[in-house]
């Protein structure tokens, strides 16, 4: 299992990650609001500005608040340490 930090030390399992995505269009707001209702939205952003949704393939949804750009080469990073082990 490999962890990417997201920010303030919260980290995501990189197996999971379905998608990385902008929270400025409506259909990803629609999203947001939507976990929150169902109880399975979590808030890393510890109260800034929300600049990148997670989305996984067990139906939680992640907010951060660094950029998607910032944490897709963290991803491409944590992916090229686990080829470079095998």
């Amino acid at each position: 299992m490999k962890l990417m930090n997201i920010g303030f030390g919260n980290c995501v399992n990189v197996d999971r990650i379905v998608a990385i995505v902008s929270p400025d269009s409506a259909p990803i707001k629609r999203i947001v609001q939507g976990s929150k209702e169902k109880g399975t939205l979590i808030d890393a952003t510890h109260g800034r500005k929300s600049k990148a949704v997670i989305l996984t393939d067990t139906d939680n949804v992640i907010l951060s608040y660094l950029q998607p750009e910032t944490l897709k080469s963290r991803l491409q990073d944590e992916e090229g340490e686990e080829a470079s082990e095998r």
